[in-house]
């Protein structure tokens, strides 16, 4: 009896905001958790996502799919949208700061994983994590500015593993 091709899972990482920075790190680690083969092309604003610490921000700002609800107080509390004009967000100075930590605060209350967590995780399961190499180039990083374990390549590296995918997504 042939043995059965195992699934393979090439994704894009393109933007590192926070919000962002999610959905390739879920992707990926469910993927692999099962049996997949997984890579992520880690390029332009993507990039800083394979840096030890990750230090993305969300903004609200022309996002208004953004819920903005508060983590913290009671249950009807949290539960308000809280519609802020485009005009405050773009001239309060700490607004994308205090954005970043109320979404942050809500992963944490719900026990949604860190995108450090979730990268780690990753690793432990054997997805590919590919920088760009040409992105490095034109950004002035080193490999040295990345975590271990990461893979240098250009996109002939990640179009190799892409030709054989059963799923590509640019993210």
């Amino acid at each position: 009896m042939a043995e059965e091709k195992r699934r393979r899972l090439a994704l894009i990482a393109s933007r590192g905001t926070l919000d962002w920075a999610y959905p390739p790190f879920i992707l990926a680690s469910g993927a692999a958790s099962m049996d997949w083969d997984v890579a992520i092309f880690f390029t332009f604003y993507g990039l800083p996502l394979l840096k030890p610490k990750i230090s993305a921000q969300v903004s609200p700002l022309g996002n208004p799919a953004m819920p903005m609800n508060m983590p913290f107080g009671p249950e009807w509390f949290q539960k308000i949208n809280w519609p802020i004009p485009n005009l405050i967000m773009s001239n309060v100075p700490w607004f994308e700061a205090m954005a970043t930590g109320l979404m942050k605060k809500t992963f944490k209350n719900k026990g949604v994983a860190t995108v450090e967590e979730l990268r780690e995780m990753c690793l432990e399961l054997g997805v590919r994590l590919i920088a760009c190499q040409m992105t490095m180039d034109v950004f002035g990083f080193k490999k040295e500015d990345f975590i271990d374990g990461i893979e240098i390549g250009g996109a002939a590296t990640f179009l190799e593993f892409a030709a054989d995918a059963d799923v590509s997504l640019f993210i």
